[in-house]
C-alpha cells in the first residue's frame, strides 16, 4: 500500500502541476500514446487541472481500438463455424464487427470462450483434440511475447488443432505516421511504459532526431503522467528533442532481450491496417514462415472478407488525435457502451469509453463561463 501511496501523493502532485505551469511559456500540444494513460488522465482530471498552455491529445494506443474491422469480421466468421472453439480476452467480446460481435456469435451457438492467457488456449487445444482451437491474438508489443510463446509451444507440442488469428501492431511506425500526417498538431509524445518494458526505447531515438520531437517514456499512475508531462515541457521550452525514461522502475533502454528473441523467431514485420487510420507500412507482425501453419486466417480461408466502417462513427479521427470523443455528434447518443458504434467506446482503454465513464459529455471549450 505504501508503494501505491507514493504515486498518489497530493503534495507532490501539486508541486508538479506548479512546475509545469512555471515551465510553460507558450502553448504546447503533446500526445499520450497509451489508452491506459488516457484513462488515468481523464479519471483524475489531469487535463483539466493543467495550465491551459498544455493540450493533451489522446493517441491510438489501445489495441482493441485499432484492430481493423476486417480482422474482427474474420474472427466472427471463424468463431461461428462448427467444430471451432474460439478463445479471446474478454475485452474483445463486445467489439462490434460489421453486423454483430462475439457475444452475439456465442448466443447463436458458437463456442466462444474467455481466456486470461494464450496459454489457456493451448491447454484447451490439448484437452479437445477433436476441435479446432483458435486464439484471437491482438495487441501492441506488450501482449505479443505471450502470444509468440503460445505459437512456439504449439509447434513444439505438435498441436495440429491450434491456430491464432494475429493482428499485432507496433508503436514506433504509428508515431511516425502521425508525425507525417499533413494535419498533425503533435509536438511531443508520452511513450507507453508497458510497451517499452518489452521493447526498450532505443527505437524512439531516430524518431526524436528526425522529426525534432521530445519522446518521454511514461508510466500510468497520476504522478507518473505528471512527471512525463513535466519532462516533456522542459524539453520543448529548451528546444531539445531527445528520448527520456521517466519510468525507470519498469523500463530499460534495451528492454527484455529474451522476449525480443522470441518475437523475432515467431513473428515477421508486415504492413498493417489500423482501424480508423488506414494502412501503415511495416507497422505490424504476422506469423513468420516457420510458423505459418498456425495462421488461422489462412487455415480457415477468411482473407477475402471486406468491410465498411459506420458512417456515424468518428473513432478514426479520435485515434489520430484530430478530435476529442465528445466532439463526435454520436457520442453519448447513438454511441454508448451498451450500443457502441466503434471500438473506442467498447474497450476498457478506449478514449470514448473514458470520456463516457467519467462524464465528459461537454467539451471544456464549449462551456460558457458566467459571473
Amino acid at each position: 500500500m505504501k508503494y501505491l501511496e507514493e504515486f498518489r501523493d497530493p503534495e507532490l502532485a501539486q508541486k508538479l502541476f506548479a512546475e509545469i505551469d512555471q515551465l510553460a511559456t507558450q502553448k504546447w500540444v503533446m500526445m499520450e500514446v497509451c489508452g491506459g494513460q488516457t484513462h488515468s488522465i481523464i479519471r483524475n482530471g489531469i487535463d483539466q487541472l493543467l495550465t491551459d498552455k498544455i493540450e493533451l491529445i489522446h493517441g491510438p494506443g489501445c489495441p482493441v481500438c485499432v484492430t481493423p474491422l476486417g480482422v474482427i469480421d474474420k474472427g466472427l466468421a471463424i468463431a461461428a463455424r462448427p467444430n471451432v472453439i474460439f478463445c479471446s480476452f474478454g475485452d474483445m467480446l463486445r467489439v462490434p464487427g460489421s453486423k454483430k460481435d462475439l457475444f452475439r456469435v456465442k448466443s447463436e451457438g458458437g463456442d466462444v470462450r474467455i481466456v486470461y492467457s494464450p496459454l489457456d488456449a493451448i491447454k484447451i487445444a490439448r484437452e479437445n483434440p477433436d476441435k479446432e482451437v483458435v486464439f484471437f491474438g491482438i495487441g501492441f508489443e506488450t501482449t505479443a511475447p505471450a502470444n509468440a510463446m503460445a505459437v512456439f509451444l504449439a509447434k513444439q507440442q505438435n498441436l495440429k488443432n491450434f491456430s491464432m488469428l494475429v493482428s499485432h501492431v507496433l508503436v514506433p511506425p504509428a508515431i511516425e505516421a502521425i508525425l507525417q500526417s499533413p494535419s498533425n498538431r503533435v509536438q511531443a509524445f508520452l511513450a507507453a511504459g508497458h510497451v517499452c518494458s518489452v521493447m526498450g526505447y532505443w527505437q524512439y531515438q531516430p524518431l526524436a532526431e528526425t522529426y525534432k520531437v521530445p519522446i518521454v517514456v511514461t508510466g500510468f499512475e497520476p504522478l507518473d503522467v505528471l512527471e512525463g508531462i513535466r519532462r516533456t515541457v522542459a524539453q520543448l521550452e529548451n528546444g531539445r528533442s531527445s528520448v527520456e525514461n521517466a519510468y525507470p522502475r519498469a523500463v530499460t533502454e534495451k528492454g527484455n532481450a529474451a522476449a525480443q528473441k522470441m518475437l523475432s523467431d515467431v513473428f515477421a514485420v508486415t504492413d498493417r491496417q489500423w482501424r480508423g487510420i488506414g494502412l501503415i507500412p511495416r507497422s505490424g507482425w504476422e506469423l513468420s514462415e516457420a510458423y505459418r501453419e498456425f495462421d488461422a486466417a489462412v487455415r480457415f480461408d477468411v482473407g477475402h472478407i471486406e468491410t465498411k466502417e459506420s458512417a456515424l462513427c468518428r473513432s478514426g479521427e479520435v485515434l489520430q488525435g484530430l478530435i476529442k470523443p465528445n466532439e463526435c455528434a454520436a457520442f453519448g447518443e447513438e454511441c454508448t457502451p451498451r450500443n457502441p458504434l466503434g471500438a473506442t467506446m467498447v474497450s476498457s482503454e478506449g478514449a470514448c469509453a473514458a470520456y463516457y465513464q467519467y462524464g465528459r459529455f461537454i467539451s471544456v471549450e464549449n462551456v460558457a463561463v458566467t459571473d
